[in-house]
């Protein structure tokens, strides 16, 4: 059954399921809670599972008018729901955007969580070819939403998304603006204290391969997997 929790000022959908360990599922962008069944479903009722639609997207709200957001308020919504929502001594699950989130809940609350999973963290300040391939990213983005509009640049951007994430289009700029937000150093990631795993598949594009493997060499007790098995990777947490 659907919650609402309360985030840093926003309505926030929260879908927990199962009973056991907790494990806060955080969406990339250009996504919602519909992107973690597979994952849900492979961990069962043994498991529960905090998947919630980040502020703009699926059932969650936004402000008015939104066009800006950074990690960290991300990050003070996440921390609502485990608020609300979470038991004791919680794992985090991030992919893309949502890794970043999850990595700002390990710097800045050293104690919130026990451990975590970042699939594909774009952490672009650790690449050098980050540059390019975000220039090449607004080039192709300002050309879909010149031709086709807001929801063709999301849909330019992640092909084949349906029209509830297209619709979210808003969610997704403000989301896309905010990648380059988080100010993290190098000393406060060495001070990050408890396991963290960190994923990469066979179709992780190259910069955010470099961006993993900064990260996995920064991170005092990182895990390194290029496997793409997330689910492994967070069973060896539980």
């Amino acid at each position: 059954m659907t919650e609402t929790v309360e985030g840093a000022g926003v309505a926030l959908a929260a879908d927990p399921r199962g009973a056991g360990p907790t494990v806060l599922l955080v969406h990339d962008l250009a996504a919602d809670t519909r992107a973690w069944e597979p994952l849900v479903a492979a961990l069962g009722d043994g498991v529960r599972t905090l998947a919630y639609d980040r502020r703009g997207y699926g059932a969650s709200g936004a402000p008015e008018p939104y066009e800006r957001t950074t990690v960290q308020e991300q990050a003070e919504d996440a921390r609502a729901v485990l608020g609300a929502l979470g038991g004791a001594d919680p794992l985090a699950v991030g992919a893309g955007f949502g890794a970043l989130i999850v990595l700002d809940l390990l710097v800045r609350l050293p104690g919130l969580l026990r451990g975590a999973v970042l699939i594909e963290p774009p952490a672009y300040q650790f690449s050098d070819a980050a540059t390019a391939v975000l220039s090449e990213q607004r080039s192709l983005l300002e050309a879909a939403l010149r031709d086709g509009g807001p929801a063709s640049a999301v849909e330019a951007w992640r092909p084949g998304a349906d029209a509830a994430v297209r619709a979210a289009h808003r969610a997704f700029f403000a989301d896309f603006g905010g990648l380059a937000s988080w100010p993290v150093t190098r000393r406060e990631l060495r001070a990050v204290a408890v396991p963290v795993a960190l994923v990469t598949g066979s179709a992780t594009p190259p910069h955010l391969v470099e961006t993993t493997d900064a990260l996995a060499a920064l991170i005092p007790a990182a895990r390194r997997t290029a496997d793409g098995e997330a689910l492994a990777a967070l069973q060896a947490l539980l």
